[in-house]
């Protein structure tokens, strides 16, 4: 079965943010930042990876997402403040 990536992305601290899941979180990022990842986040210029988190399985990645999706946005700012208080770019830990 594949691995899969929960993400956060934001536009800046305390922005917009959007929450998404993959099985490749590099290739899905940089979709994200060229603008072909979806159009809520090319219309909110939202593409700052903020949080990841890996599963050994897809579907409970996609399961975890469902979960965060359903928070209200202080639970998803703590989460993500958490493991990165200053809220910097993580996509270049990627690579």
């Amino acid at each position: 079965m594949l691995q899969g990536y929960v993400y956060i992305l934001a536009s800046k601290r305390n922005g917009t943010i959007y929450t998404g899941v993959t099985n490749n979180l590099a290739a899905r990022i940089l979709a994200h930042r060229e603008g072909r990842g979806s159009a809520f986040t090319k219309k909110y210029d939202v593409k700052i990876l903020v949080w990841h988190e890996t599963y050994d399985m897809v579907t409970d990645a996609i399961q975890r997402e469902t979960s965060i999706k359903r928070w209200p946005r202080k639970w998803k700012l703590a989460l993500i403040e958490k493991d990165n208080p200053d809220w910097n770019d993580l996509y270049d830990t990627l690579i």
